[in-house]
């Protein structure tokens, strides 16, 4: 027999989960509170742009009847990670060195199905009167010397706290499912692996073409979608006049 507590109510119940233990570093000790504040603050922005994400991918969905955004994965950049990149730009290891000189300490990853979703939810984003765009790297357009390819902003929104509203930034990748499959399986094959300089450049040659590749697969995937699309509405536009005829 199941019971249930409130027949009437239409709100799903969830589990709500808080921030994760973050370690802290030993040369933040003393700043210990302050750097668990900000990483708290981190993930909230998070928050923040994958609930804008979601609701531009319902909307578009019911436009357009197909989902833009096949997935959406986010991750705050590790603490080794973040006192590391300070290291390499010899910067001061400090919280608020952190917070002044990096931009990726938040990071949201968005995988579109095709390239012109990319730009779509790039500009969607972009027009939203809360979001604040410091920069955008288009590595589509222009790719890396590597072949990387992918569609890189720099965002800042706004995340309400118990006594204030503060802006925090975050970096936004969004790229297809071809250009995420390449940048993974780019980074496994080249981590830590130990290459001469000539095997490093052959390996790096080949990874390029492979981009030129699927970039080559992405552009095509669009084209078919298009003429797809294209000869729906012909239909559409057929059935339409067919029946103004018999009117």
């Amino acid at each position: 027999m199941s019971f249930n507590q409130n027949p009437n109510s239409e709100l799903s119940q969830s589990v709500v989960i808080g921030p994760s233990e973050v370690e802290v570093p030993e040369s933040l000790i003393g700043e210990a509170i302050e750097f668990r504040n900000e990483m708290m603050k981190y993930s909230c922005a998070i928050r923040e742009l994958k609930t804008k994400l979601e609701v531009l991918n319902d909307e578009l969905s019911v436009r357009n009847q197909r989902n833009p955004i096949e997935m959406i994965k986010s991750r705050v950049k590790r603490p080794e990670s973040i006192f590391g990149k300070l290291r390499r730009r010899g910067l001061p290891l400090t919280v608020e060195s952190m917070t002044q000189n990096l931009d990726d300490i938040a990071g949201v990853r968005v995988i579109c199905s095709f390239i012109d979703d990319i730009y779509d939810v790039s500009r969607m984003l972009a027009r939203q009167d809360d979001v604040r765009v410091v920069a955008i790297k288009d590595y589509i357009r222009s790719p890396k010397v590597n072949g990387y390819r992918s569609y890189h902003m720099i965002v800042e929104v706004p995340v309400f706290f118990s006594n204030c509203k503060q802006y925090i930034r975050a970096e936004v990748q969004i790229r297809t499912i071809a250009m995420d499959f390449w940048a993974s399986l780019d980074h496994q094959l080249k981590y830590k692996k130990e290459m001469t300089e000539e095997e490093a450049a052959e390996i790096g040659e080949d990874l390029r073409k492979c981009a030129e590749v699927i970039a080559g697969t992405d552009w095509k995937m669009l084209e078919i979608r298009r003429k797809i699309e294209d000869r729906e509405q012909m239909k559409e536009f057929d059935i339409n006049k067919g029946r103004e005829k018999a009117v």
